[in-house]
């Protein structure tokens, strides 16, 4: 199921565009929305527990470890 999101920050995220090709880098802009299909997890960092997606956009590509502070669903 996808969900429109809006960016609360400007970030840099590694995109995934095919498994055989190398990781490509792109901009975020605060404010800009994507519909996105989740896959939420937990992972540990520096002994806490950080709540984190992964962020497969509608045109076939993924972001990973993306942390939940960054993006808001919007109504």
């Amino acid at each position: 199921m996808y969900h429109l999101i809006e960016f609360n920050t400007a970030f840099t995220a590694d995109l995934e565009v095919s498994p055989k090709q190398r990781l490509e880098r792109l901009r975020v802009r605060k404010g800009t929305r994507a519909y996105v299909c989740l896959r939420p997890y937990v992972v540990e960092t520096a002994g806490q527990l950080d709540e984190v997606a992964d962020l497969f956009f509608d045109d076939g590509t993924v972001t990973r470890q993306v942390p939940f502070e960054r993006f808001r669903f919007v109504d």
